[in-house]
Order: C-alpha cells, then sequence, then structure tokens
C-alpha cells in the first residue's frame, strides 16, 4: 500500500470529526473517498497534507510516518494536492501558474535567484519547460501565456491540477474537481485522470459525483461523521445498506428513490 490510515482520529473541541478510521490506498489506483456532505473528507485531506494534526492513530505514506509533520515536508515526500475552491494566484498566466508549483524541483537558493546567478538562470529556464510540459499534459498549452482568471471554470481546474502535478507528486490529492462543472466536462476530467493514473500516479480522490467514482476508481472509501461505512468496490460499497442510509435516509426511502429513476 502507497498509503495507510490505522485508527485515524481528529476532533474539534467537542466535536470528533474523524473517529478511528483506517483506510487503505493501493500503489498505482484512483481510490475515491466519499460520503455525505459534512463526513470528514476534507479533513483527511488536510490532515494528509499537514494542515491538521491528528489527534491520534497513524498515517503511513510509502513507509513513512506523516504525524507531526510539516505541509512542505510532506509536500517533499511526494503528495500534492488540490482544493474544493479553485485558488489560482490573481494577475499571473497559466504557465506562470504551474510554475509557482514547481518550486520543489528549482534546486538553486532563494539568494540565488534574487542576484541572477547563472545556475538559478538555468534552473528557471528548466522550471518553465517542465511547467509547458504540464500544460500540455493537461490540455492546456495553448493557453499558457493568457491570465488564467479569463479562463473557463474547467480550464482553470485544468490549470490547478497541472500546478499540483509540478512538484512530481507519487500521489495526488483531489478535492472534488469536478464540482460546479457539467457531465460532459466532469467526465474529460475523469479521462484524465485515468491517463495520470496510466502515467503512473496515484490518485486519491474526493468526490460527490457517484457516476464518476464508479467509472474511474478501482476502489474507494466511504465514511460518515468521520467513520469508516465501507471500503472496497465501488459498485459494492455503494450498494450496501448502511451507504444507502447514509445518502439517503431510511432504507425503504433509498429504495423509492432509485424506483423513481
Amino acid at each position: 500500500m502507497l498509503l495507510s490510515l490505522e485508527g485515524l482520529e481528529k476532533r474539534f473541541g467537542g466535536v470528533t470529526a474523524v473517529s478511528d478510521l483506517s483506510m487503505h490506498v493501493r500503489r498505482g489506483s484512483i481510490h475515491g473517498l466519499i460520503g455525505p456532505n459534512g463526513a470528514g473528507k476534507t479533513t483527511i485531506i488536510n490532515l494528509l497534507t499537514g494542515l491538521y494534526t491528528a489527534d491520534g492513530g497513524a498515517i503511513t505514506f510509502d513507509g513513512t510516518s506523516l504525524v507531526g509533520l510539516a505541509p512542505p515536508d510532506i509536500a517533499a515526500l511526494g503528495i500534492a494536492r488540490t482544493y474544493q475552491n479553485v485558488r489560482l494566484f490573481k494577475g499571473m498566466t497559466a504557465l506562470e501558474q504551474v510554475v509557482t508549483g514547481c518550486w520543489l524541483r528549482r534546486g538553486v537558493s532563494l539568494w540565488a535567484s534574487f542576484i541572477g546567478l547563472a545556475e538559478a538562470r538555468r534552473a528557471k529556464k528548466a522550471t518553465e519547460a517542465h511547467a509547458m510540459a504540464l500544460l500540455e499534459r493537461v490540455g492546456m498549452a495553448g493557453r499558457a501565456h493568457e491570465l488564467a482568471e479569463t479562463l473557463s471554470y474547467g480550464e482553470q481546474r485544468r490549470i490547478e491540477l497541472a500546478r499540483a502535478l509540478g512538484s512530481d507528486p507519487k500521489l495526488l490529492l483531489l478535492d472534488e474537481p469536478t464540482a460546479g462543472m457539467n457531465a460532459s466536462e466532469a467526465s474529460a476530467i475523469g479521462h484524465l485522470i485515468r491517463e495520470l493514473r496510466g502515467q503512473g500516479l496515484t490518485v486519491l480522490l474526493v468526490e460527490h459525483n457517484m457516476g464518476l467514482v464508479t467509472e474511474f476508481c478501482d476502489t474507494c472509501t466511504v465514511i460518515n461523521f468521520g467513520r469508516l461505512l465501507a471500503e472496497g468496490d465501488p459498485h459494492t460499497c455503494l450498494s450496501a445498506p448502511d451507504v444507502q442510509e447514509a445518502y439517503f435516509g431510511r432504507r425503504h426511502d433509498a429504495d423509492r428513490i432509485q424506483s423513481l429513476r
């Protein structure tokens, strides 16, 4: 397993957001993390990236414990993420946005960059070439020199994805990457994620679009109120009674809703 969570706990005051949660993500897979609103999905992503510190349990990534590590250290180990809401910098082109995600690759000091040493100039050129290759990878090379805020929502999502790839991660955490997209746009992102998996990347996908999860995820984990409901094949998980109840309410309500489709 590339990523393992064992007995993970996170509390905010008197509220338990994640409770005794165990989850496993296989290397080279697309793993869905799903659950109703408020289930604790983004909290888990924040725990994995060091924005929150776990109150108990273990997080192991590629043989290394992540508990207590700072976000830059976790990023350096090979974890990158996107956010629920697009977070791009105003006044920057698509290429410049992606360059900011390549900072782990620079390998030169801030001082060398400031005074313009030859090694810094070479690193800058190499970083820009890498960023352009990433834009090509997500189908946005043709918009590289346009201001990111002038692009469509779906295009901005692709730029954000390219920026996350800038550090050459082993694990990519995608927090609702198709939120606000129509079916065609969401499917295109799904195919892009599958292509990235085919290139050796492991993806943990937080998503409300169940069609996307069942079509593109190899495995999934379902949580509710921070607790594990099911883990395994997406179709099997989504048909489990506890999962149906979490999404639709009482079991007979779920059956009635399904009958109306």
